[in-house]
């Protein structure tokens, strides 16, 4: 506790400084060479603070070289679009993810760390391709959605960023792994929903045995489609056939 305590006032002094030195370049310079505490610096570029400051720590080493702290810069509530475009490419992927998924910065910005992940997730290990998973913005989804690993697409599944809409896409596609089409169909979140039953059934990588177990399900409309759709196999026809027969019998 005293530890914390005194760490919180080396916060609150360096804040104040900070707000003293104001938007003059030269005080923000003088009061960032004064510190020497990373700890602090990062606990203090969470609070919104003038933009001579934000700047100094962007172009002052040796704080300019550590993406950590560049990556509060971009956070920071009172950082400029300009500033924080030009250091976002400089920021590991996990603090992209935290741009991407935080409503305050720029759209621009966002975008910008959204399309940086995109481009690495190829050369990203498994176990960060499957946090990212987790916690990444729609726009990312697809293409985990579409990973090679099982692992990748089940902690997809369970994002809670993730549309029904946006899987249905997914499972949709003409090059869809089978990796998504049984992991969506064993999914406690999605397995129940109507429209990701349809979207397996109508997809011609489904595998037959998850097609039939979900045939039975289907609204008679649905079943129609199924039993007339020439492009689907004669198996699946023939099965949407006989439930519509046996849903016609009197009991």
């Amino acid at each position: 506790m005293r530890g914390e305590s005194r760490e919180l006032a080396a916060v609150d002094t360096l804040f104040a400084e900070i707000l003293a030195a104001g938007e003059s370049v030269p005080r923000a310079r003088e009061v960032l060479a004064r510190c020497a505490d990373e700890t602090v610096l990062a606990a203090t570029l969470r609070r919104a603070m003038p933009i001579a400051f934000l700047e100094a720590v962007a172009s002052v080493s040796p704080w300019s070289e550590r993406p950590r702290l560049l990556a509060l810069v971009v956070l920071n509530p009172k950082a400029p679009r300009p500033l924080a475009q030009r250091l976002v490419s400089s920021l590991y992927w996990h603090d992209l993810a935290e741009v991407a998924a935080t409503p305050r910065v720029p759209a621009a910005v966002r975008s910008r760390a959204e399309g940086l992940l995109k481009d690495g997730l190829a050369d990203m290990r498994l176990g960060d391709r499957v946090t990212l998973a987790r916690l990444a913005t729609p726009p990312l989804l697809p293409p985990l959605l579409a990973d090679a690993d099982k692992h990748v697409v089940e902690a997809a599944l369970i994002n809670p960023r993730l549309r029904e809409e946006d899987l249905t896409t997914a499972l949709r596609r003409d090059d869809v792994r089978t990796t998504l089409v049984e992991a969506a169909a064993a999914s406690t979140r999605w397995a129940p929903s109507y429209a990701v039953k349809l979207a397996i059934v109508l997809q011609p990588r489904t595998p037959l045995p998850l097609v039939l177990e979900r045939i039975t399900s289907l609204v008679p409309r649905d079943l129609r489609r199924l039993a007339l759709d020439p492009s689907l196999r004669p198996l699946i026809q023939a099965a949407a056939r006989k439930v519509i027969e046996e849903a016609a019998e009197p009991s």
